[in-house]
């Protein structure tokens, strides 16, 4: 496997990440499963949860969609709340592990195989739209990911997602003191692509955005922002997660969770 920096349209970057997600899925469930909790709400590896943070707001009896599910731990969450949530996601994999859950738990979440740029609903389904790092950094046609999500939301409905935090694309993704030296600029959006040697064929995408990118995206959608919550690291939070760590995490932030409601 190779590294690249280089541009990726949206049909390329939806061909890896869905069988990437497919290859990882078992791994990310046995390694992250109990942390995230069969019916969990946690926005990032910080582990805050949203019984905590509430940037989703009241959803109980609320029709509320989760775009880029997995397992479908958060919205089994919102439906123990009494909300009423579906989940979404590209990784047919990710949908099994969701489907067993289901069955382990008795609280089952309807969802369905699909892509943040092209939502399989109706106009105006929604009372909520969520994604805990879920779809977005994987997307290249941002805008109309998040265009889609407000068509399918009903007017003054709320949207929420977390993300790698932005400044953290300056950072090397090493969860060591070495993963605190900038060695990229914060400006440059040219996505960081994983080439397969051997076949040539790109097999992960990952796109970045500013703060600023993510406030004009949402902002010309239609969108009020409400709440940008970056989570500190708990003192006792020893979990490694990738390039999270207790040694990054006291110092800079590592996620960043946008609240936001639309007009109209």
């Amino acid at each position: 496997m190779r590294v690249e920096r280089r541009p990726v349209d949206e049909a390329e970057s939806r061909r890896a990440n869905g069988p990437d997600w497919d290859r990882y899925a078992d791994e990310y469930q046995s390694t992250h499963g109990e942390f995230l909790g069969d019916a969990g709400f946690v926005w990032g590896p910080e582990g805050l949860t949203e019984a905590v943070a509430g940037v989703l707001g009241p959803v109980a009896d609320r029709d509320v969609l989760e775009v880029g599910s997995g397992a479908g731990q958060c919205s089994r969450w919102v439906r123990a709340q009494g909300g009423r949530s579906y989940g979404l996601d590209l990784s047919l994999r990710q949908l099994q592990h969701s489907r067993r859950i289901d069955d382990e738990t008795g609280i089952a979440v309807p969802s369905v195989l699909g892509t943040a740029t092209d939502l399989p609903f109706r106009d105006d389904s929604f009372d909520i739209v969520f994604s805990s790092f879920g779809a977005l950094q994987f997307v290249r046609d941002l805008p109309r990911a998040v265009a889609e999500t407000a068509r399918v939301l009903r007017p003054g409905g709320r949207y929420a997602f977390s993300i790698t935090h932005p400044t953290r694309w300056m950072f090397p993704d090493d969860p060591t003191e070495a993963g605190l030296v900038a060695s990229q600029s914060y400006w440059d959006r040219t996505p960081y692509v994983e080439v397969d040697d051997a076949t040539g064929v790109v097999s992960y995408v990952e796109h970045h955005r500013t703060l600023g990118d993510w406030v004009a995206v949402l902002s010309r959608a239609g969108f009020l922002l409400t709440d940008l919550v970056e989570p500190e690291w708990p003192a006792a939070h020893d979990r490694v997660w990738g390039g999270w760590s207790r040694t990054r995490g006291l110092v800079t932030p590592g996620t960043a969770i946008f609240g936001a409601r639309l007009t109209g």
